[in-house]
């Protein structure tokens, strides 16, 4: 299952000033599968897991030495450790925090060594060590497959690059087109977790594909019982279902059915978030670059990291999916906003958390919001997520106006097109968006 994030772990193994490498992202994105196929690349491979080797933890406890922990690696694995000829992986990481602190040392002591880290939890165990050496660490951030690799998963990679070639004035085939149409139909039914996607691969089984959802939605909470002692597991539970019921708007921690305090809720949803499994759409005022400098940290819109998972919990009604009009199709509930949003988090550069934007005015005589903000080269453009085509637009054409805008994306299951100042994006090139920015 060939990944984007590929291309920057082989860029990392041959780049001469590459620092320690830590690969993050939630559960199950895919993390040890990447890092294991850039480890064919090697002589020799060593992998260390902490949660099924805890042994190994002891290594760590005595000294940080590089030289000295490299030895003993070596002899446990039964695996030569050569500089410039093996690559060591330290996989979830965050159940030895002595190991996490050693990283440094390696870059320091060792920097021919190629030495690449990873966890579920990593943001945690990250959060409280207080320094791991500024200059010494480099970051990959991973996230579910986008809808280009699943079409690639899938054996479609040739629709790919009829999509990389369409424009507004070359729009794509309408073969192609109705046959993406049917497969972002599917994708908004698995999601993008490798494990699902390879079992509808394998089987052509969406019901299959349900149960793996249904069960690592379970696993995601389980995960994060460990650190119950911050929030109970029941809060979390109530917050992860209410960012699918929210999504689509303004997040209220005042509408999640408990009886739990508005500072209980707050810090379940920030657990979820620096877990990765949710990611906040921040209000920004969108009146000049960058977009970040003008947030409302206090108006936020918030959506689930994988569409599969978003679907299992909200209950979708399947055979309903499956027949509904492109119309409904974008139309239905938060759906297609939350596949946007996902969509340009999965394609946005690796080496940065990601960070997403929307617009929102409250005013009794003229309330309007625009979907999301995105920065193209020096240029704001906002982005609907619409089934209308001339029409229904009113936030947005009121957004070009009030900031002088000369340029605004509406996201639908249309084919390329442009409408005066409006550019119409079809659901399954969001990349593009992205790729322009």
């Amino acid at each position: 299952m060939k990944r984007n994030i590929d291309t920057e772990l082989f860029g990392w193994k041959d780049d001469p000033g590459r620092k320690i490498l830590l690969v993050r992202g939630a559960r199950q994105v895919g993390k040890t599968y990447s890092i294991r196929a850039l480890g064919r690349s090697f002589t020799h491979f060593i992998e260390i897991n902490f949660e099924e080797e805890p042994a190994a933890r002891v290594f760590f406890r005595d000294s940080l030495n590089p030289g000295r922990i490299v030895e003993k690696l070596s002899v446990f694995a039964n695996i030569p450790l050569v500089a410039g000829e093996t690559l060591l992986f330290l996989d979830e990481i965050q159940a030895c925090p002595q190991a996490l602190s050693s990283l440094r040392f390696f870059h320091e002591k060792m920097p021919g060594l190629h030495v690449v880290a990873a966890g579920s939890l990593l943001e945690f165990a990250l959060s409280e060590i207080p320094s791991l050496g500024v200059g010494r660490l480099s970051s990959l951030f991973m996230h579910p497959l986008t809808f280009e690799e699943y079409l690639r998963a899938t054996g479609e990679e040739a629709l790919c690059g009829v999509v990389a070639e369409a424009d507004a004035d070359h729009p794509v085939d309408e073969p192609f087109h109705r046959r993406l149409v049917e497969h972002v139909r599917t994708f908004q039914l698995i999601g993008g977790m490798p494990a699902v996607v390879a079992s509808y691969v394998e089987r052509r089984d969406i019901l299959e594909c349900f149960k793996l959802l249904s069960d690592l939605a379970v696993a995601f909470l389980d995960d994060l019982v460990k650190y119950r002692k911050r929030v109970p597991v029941a809060k979390l539970s109530e917050v992860f279902q209410s960012v699918v019921l929210q999504s689509g708007g303004k997040f209220r921690y005042s509408r999640i059915a408990s009886e739990s305090s508005a500072p209980a809720l707050k810090s379940a949803f920030a657990l979820l978030v620096q877990a990765g499994i949710v990611h906040r759409v921040v209000h920004t005022h969108a009146r000049g670059i960058p977009l970040g400098a003008q947030t409302d940290d206090r108006k936020f819109k918030a959506i689930l990291f994988d569409i599969g998972v978003h679907q299992r919990l909200l209950g979708l009604d399947v055979p309903r999916h499956l027949t509904a009009t492109d119309l409904d199709l974008v139309n239905r509930g938060s759906m297609a906003e939350s596949f946007v949003g996902q969509e340009m988090v999965g394609n946005s550069s690796p080496r940065t958390r990601p960070s997403l934007y929307y617009w929102h005015r409250e005013a009794r005589a003229s309330n309007a919001e625009v979907d999301y903000v995105i920065q193209q080269g020096k240029d704001i453009v906002p982005v609907e997520v619409k089934a209308a085509t001339r029409g229904g637009m009113q936030s947005m054409r009121r957004f070009l106006d009030e900031r002088g805008l000369s340029k605004g994306i509406r996201v639908s299951l249309e084919n390329f097109a442009r409408y005066d100042r409006i550019w119409t994006v079809p659901l399954y090139a969001i990349r593009r968006l992205v790729q322009s920015s």
